[in-house]
């Protein structure tokens, strides 16, 4: 099978519309094309949604240069609409937008510049707008949202369910023979078999549009999940977060690295902002944003790097982004196909084939057994046909395009698109965003997680545990007012106050009052740690920023590692440089430090390998060190100096305490079970990682720890033989995350998942096979580039994101399994019978009964079970495993050759050895048939719940779904066979009858725990070497976990 799927293989991770449009042609046989690819994109319409991205891309460059002289109508002077003048401001919606879009600085210039059209805003620049004018400015300005595709109803979905070729070749069959019985007044008995077909089909139908309808309304819910962000304003005075829904024109907006730009806009102030205006332009060369030349903000693109304010002019529908937004929707926002729907559509598409084959034999045999038959009855006579045989030629045709609807397995790329939507939805529950359907399914195979350490494996709550300052090393004990009290007493006022101005200047954090007039810490954990340590020694946030004034910020980012501020002292005495970050990059750039007695003294050799011992103490319990260091310039304030890379002056180092989450350890014990190695990838230094991964248990006795220096001057020889040993890097940049995340890929063949916050991790995210964000430390960047948003940061998420992916591929398995045997069994004794006895025991309405078992009720029962621990004492599905194994094989085999021999002796002997006689004897022996076939899938829908294990039966009980359908199951059996005999072509059973179809259903069971024993020959798994491929799951054999790395 899987040779005849060469066709059907897409790339796991954003495939390109070529490849979908080439395997989409490989599919020949499709019942429903446009149910097929349901939930996935419309390649059509997405080719058209590019070429007009494009097409806008082009017309904003040509903007910046053409719509300034198009915009110079625009005058101080002009009439305001009444809207506007009501509302209290002064300029009009169109022509606000219509400065910022251009980039007209002349326009700027004549309505005052960014000061002058706060004013007309009714915006303060400090303070922000008032809170009560937000509904007027949406009124007068528009809200901050774009026009979406509206919803299809559930009308839409019952209209595309009916586009089923087969279903309306079958109810063209049913009218038809519903007018010959009409025409040659059989009524109302040729009336049944026509009227059930079409309840039948209008059955299949509703259940059919509903099981869509559901799906694409919880799609359409996460969608608006991923579109959730957060952004920063100030609104009377206080700044807080807000929807990006939420933003209005006028509003004041804090931005920084890897943040989006919520609207269009104005630039205020700021430091060192570089925006990436690609997504728009296509433009690759970040725009410096400043004031004098570059001051235009537009929606949708990204901070690059700095941070600064802006004036929100436009929202919504009026930018340029929210244009393209429009447009991009068109070309469907649903996810693409994953890889295991290809393949399952290849499935479906080469048994739909082989159905084919088999209606079209059937209706043959049928056809010539019926008039050989008739031209011996009528002695060779074949020129006198009635209506009666007319319908039976049209039921026989009715029953082989009904062959073909049992046939085509349409529901297993829909299982697919069922049970990933139902894992999303659970782990939605468990705090795991999935962005694209195709990571849920890929994370069931990941091999290697490459984490980061803060918040992910640590609380991210952080405190100030130690300080060493004047050379003494002083524990502090929370925010206990006698820690803070007592380093006082032990320091100079003088190295304090130095102290407090390096912990206030250097921050891009804030101390805010909140409702109740208490403290309140907004920024990042470790400069809330800062802040809060800062506060707990006495320290004045707001009087510490009056007196000195911010000439420069060079904001931290990873690859820094730092982060450092100049300042104007008071009364012109010069500029004062901050700078802290990681303890070794901060110590080489200092040249003195504060002693004993609070005095500044050259650093010499013997000193710095003191304070490099006191990090390294630090770093092995498990504290995360900074540098404070500080450097007086004499320099004129009004000269706006560079900020220096040396000659500080080491105030002190800090350590900060971020403990291990009491759950990672285990989770870490869950992964390495399940053949999953875990590296941590880390900023930190390389004692504190050490620490800290001992503590999760990542670091084993085999395992090595490298810094991200080291690791970049190795050969490509070095790398592949360290790299399997290699558990924890140290001090690393995000392109050493990427270099070690494309080694295991590539070099190792392994399925890698990478966690990731900032938006130079944005490279590795996109490299992996599934990018992990963090969604609350993690910037929008980030998180744009990833496939699963992990809501709370925690390990423990990301562990239960595997064991769903793993249950997702599983599931399906399970289905495809039921599934296949219900094909082979329903074609064979259908083909056999028809040759052999020259009907066939299964009507057509029995068939359409038993297609909706198969498909729609079999994928809701078998796709959406839970994962359970075993699930997890695994190794992953390798790369190009087959997805049909053998043991799968040898069970639908087995079931098969059960069913077709007990319904064969049946249908050939079963009136002599149930002895059933009379009249109705034949149509009574049809229906127990048709019993026993049923009853035989329910049982084997049980059988199926485990494709390894003989216990079938364990957590039966906790998936009620799976119980749900199972008794609609059989009170719908029932309800055919006792009470809707004329239209489905049975009659009732007695008891003895319904005894026998139980138990022959029941015994499938035993029968497949006998198959179960039955040895199967697996692929030889070479552990130490992901390359070599296994045939899905397997046992993992009794070595230590961490040896598979």
């Amino acid at each position: 099978m899987e040779r005849l799927l060469k066709d059907f293989v897409i790339e796991h991770k954003r495939p390109s519309i070529e490849a979908s449009k080439r395997w989409r042609s490989a599919v020949a046989l499709v019942k429903n094309h446009r149910r097929r690819f349901r939930m996935v994109p419309d390649l059509q319409k997405r080719s058209e949604a590019e070429q007009t991205r494009k097409q806008i891309q082009d017309k904003i460059r040509v903007a910046l240069y053409v719509q300034k002289a198009a915009l110079h109508f625009i005058s101080a002077g002009r009439q305001l609409s009444e809207d506007v003048r009501e509302a209290g401001f002064g300029i009009e919606p169109d022509v606000i937008s219509s400065i910022v879009r251009g980039h007209d600085h002349e326009a700027l210039k004549k309505y005052g510049g960014v000061k002058e059209i706060s004013t007309k805003l009714s915006t303060s620049l400090d303070k922000g707008i008032n809170e009560d004018s937000v509904h007027k400015r949406q009124q007068v300005y528009g809200l901050n949202r774009y026009t979406e595709k509206p919803s299809r109803s559930f009308l839409m979905f019952v209209w595309e369910a009916l586009q089923d070729l087969t279903l309306i070749i079958l109810m063209v069959c049913a009218l038809v023979s519903m007018g010959v019985g009409i025409a040659t007044e059989q009524w109302p008995e040729n009336m049944y078999d026509g009227l059930g077909i079409i309840l039948s089909v209008f059955l299949v139908v509703i259940v059919t549009a509903v099981s869509d309808y559901q799906q694409s309304l919880q799609f359409r819910a996460l969608d608006k999940e991923k579109k959730k962000i957060l952004v920063q304003v100030i609104r009377n005075g206080t700044r807080q977060k807000i929807s990006i829904f939420d933003v209005v024109v006028g509003d004041i907006v804090y931005l920084a690295t890897g943040d989006q730009v919520p609207a269009d806009g104005i630039y205020i102030s700021g430091y060192n902002m570089l925006v990436d205006e690609s997504s728009l332009t296509g433009e690759s060369e970040p725009v410096d944003v400043h004031e004098q030349n570059k001051p235009f903000l537009l929606s949708g693109t990204k901070v690059q790097d700095g941070q600064g304010k802006m004036l929100v002019t436009s929202v919504g529908m009026r930018t340029e982004w929210g244009k393209l937004m429009e447009t991009l929707n068109e070309g469907g926002e649903e996810n693409d196909e994953t890889p295991l729907q290809v393949k399952l559509n290849g499935v479906a598409t080469i048994i739909g084939k082989i159905g084919l084959a088999f209606a079209l034999m059937t209706f043959l045999v049928l056809t010539i057994r019926f008039v050989v038959e008739k031209a011996i009855h009528n002695g060779g006579d074949i020129t006198h046909w009635s209506s009666n045989d007319a319908i039976k030629l049209l039921n026989f045709f009715a029953i082989s395009v009904t062959i073909i609807v049992v046939a085509v397995p349409e529901g297993l790329p829909l299982a697919v698109t069922l049970s990933l939507a139902f894992a999303m939805k659970e782990l939605m529950n468990e705090r795991a965003l999935v962005r694209h359907l195709s990571a849920c399914e890929t994370m069931g195979s990941a091999s290697s997680i490459c984490t980061d350490k803060t918040g992910t494996l640590t609380t991210n709550h952080m405190a100030v545990a130690k300080i060493w300052i004047c050379e003494k090393a002083m524990e502090i004990k929370g925010n206990n007012y006698e820690s803070g009290e007592k380093l006082k007493q032990e320091i100079s006022e003088r190295v304090l106050d130095i102290l407090l101005q390096a912990i206030f200047q250097n921050t891009s954090s804030e101390v805010v009052k909140d409702t109740d007039g208490n403290n309140s810490i907004l920024g990042t954990p470790t400069e809330s740690a800062l802040l809060e340590f800062g506060l707990l020694l006495g320290g004045d946030f707001d009087a510490q920023r009056r007196d000195y004034r911010i000439l420069e910020i060079e904001p931290f980012n990873s690859v820094r590692k730092k982060m450092s501020v100049l300042v104007a002292l008071p009364e012109g005495r010069g500029t004062r440089a901050f700078c802290k970050g990681a303890s070794e990059i901060i110590l080489k750039m200092c040249d003195k430090f504060i002693d004993s007695n609070g005095e500044t003294i050259d650093l010499l050799e013997e000193q710095v390998k003191n304070i490099s011992d006191v990090i390294t103490n630090f770093g092995s319990e498990a504290l995360r060190t900074l540098c404070l260091a500080v450097k007086d310039m004499n320099e004129n304030q009004d000269k706006m100096s560079v900020i220096p890379d040396n000659g500080y002056t080491l105030i002190g180092i800090v350590g900060i305490k971020d403990p291990v989450r009491p759950e990672v350890k285990n989770a870490v014990k869950t992964c390495l079970a399940a053949g999953i190695t875990v590296r941590m990838v880390t900023g930190d230094n390389i004692h504190t990682a050490k620490a800290i991964a001992k503590e999760c248990g990542i670091l084993t006795e085999d395992g090595i720890v490298i810094e991200g220096p080291e690791f970049r001057n190795l050969s490509h020889e070095q790398i592949k033989d360290l790299i399997p040993r290699i558990q924890v890097m140290a001090r690393s940049l995000p392109l050493d995350k990427h270099k070690l995340v494309s080694h295991l890929r590539n070099t190792f063949g392994e399925v890698v998942a990478v966690t990731g916050d900032g938006t130079n991790d944005a490279p590795a995210l996109h490299e992996a096979d599934i990018g992990l964000a963090m969604g609350i430390a993690g910037t929008e960047v980030a998180k744009q580039n990833a496939d699963v948003i992990i809501m709370d940061d925690n390990f423990k998420t990301i562990v239960r994101v595997a064991s769903w992916g793993r249950a997702v591929y599983r599931n399906i398995q399970k289905f495809v399994q039921f599934q296949l045997t219900v094909n082979v069994v329903a074609l064979v004794i259908n083909f056999v019978s028809a040759c052999i006895t020259g009907s066939t025991p299964l009507t057509a309405l029995q068939l359409l009964w038993v297609n909706m078992i198969m498909d729609t009720l079999g994928a809701l029962a078998l796709a959406t079970e839970p994962p359970h621990d075993g699930l997890m004492k695994r190794p992953p599905v390798a790369k190009g495993a087959s997805f049909i194994t053998k043991t799968m094989c040898r069970n639908i085999i087995g079931q098969s050759m059960y069913q077709l021999i007990v319904l064969a002796i049946l249908n050939l002997e079963g009136k002599r050895l149930l002895r059933i006689t009379g009249l109705d004897a034949t149509i009574v022996l049809n229906t127990l048939i048709f019993n026993c076939f049923v009853f035989c899938q329910v049982f084997n829908e049980i059988n199926s719940r485990d494709i390894e294990k003989i216990n079938v039966l364990r957590g039966i009980t906790k998936s009620w779904t799976f119980l749900g359908i199972m008794f609609i199951t059989v009170g719908f059996q029932v309800i055919i066979v006792e009470f809707l005999g004329k239209f489905a072509s049975t009659v009732p059973l007695n008891w003895k009858l319904w005894l026998f179809s139980i138990v022959i259903g029941a015994m499938s069971m035993p029968i497949s725990a006998i198959v179960k024993c039955i040895p199967v020959e697996r692929d030889t798994l070479v552990f130490l070497d992901r390359r070599h491929h296994h045939d899905g799951y397997d046992q993992l054999p009794p070595s230590d976990p961490h040896q598979l790395a």
